[in-house]
């Protein structure tokens, strides 16, 4: 139990560091970071249940004010802003791609956690965003829809490095993979 704890916060503390990357802003407002890479390893790597805790713990983190997110950002202000979708989505982004780690045992590693990771760190995570930005902008949803195009292909590159370092752990610390844990 200890230990899962310990895999939840490392996780959590890895998805704020990538915060520390510079963000790339977009004409949204919601900007380009390299924090999805950890919501998608945080699933491959630790499972549904326990990476949605990580990331949830970070956005719990987040909303009580502490500046992790890419560019110094935090605080309840985020939910009236155009990324509150993106952030709220986390978890359930996290979910899905350990979910599918978990239930998809067969095949290539590499190949089944990097489709777990854009299923869930982009398509999952993308029907939240889409809907945050349009609540919180004046874009309609063919237009927030639209608008988020441009995040898709630094995400295929992040879901494909997600599913590189899911299998190179496995091969390298195979008691580490929660996502497969028995």
């Amino acid at each position: 139990m200890e230990r899962q704890i310990a895999y939840i916060a490392l996780f959590a503390a890895l998805i704020a560091a990538l915060g520390l990357l510079p963000p790339i802003p977009t004409p949204t407002g919601v900007p380009i970071t390299a924090q999805t890479l950890g919501v998608m390893l945080a699933g491959t790597i630790l499972g549904a249940r326990r990476g949605a805790l990580a990331s949830l713990l970070l956005v719990v983190i987040v909303l009580m004010g502490l500046p992790l997110l890419a560019g110094g950002r935090g605080g309840l202000g985020l939910l009236q802003g155009p990324t509150v979708g993106f952030l709220l989505g986390w978890p359930f982004a996290s979910y899905v791609s350990g979910l599918i780690v978990e239930k998809w045992r067969t095949g290539n590693l590499f190949l089944v956690a990097s489709v777990a990771a854009f299923l869930g760190g982009i398509v999952v995570l993308y029907l939240f965003g889409v809907v945050g930005l349009t609540i919180n902008t004046k874009l309609g949803l063919v237009e927030a829809t639209t608008a988020s195009m441009v995040y898709v292909p630094g995400d295929i590159v992040k879901a494909a490095v997600a599913g590189f370092l899911t299998q190179a752990i496995a091969k390298a610390r195979p008691n580490a993979l929660l996502s497969r844990a028995s």
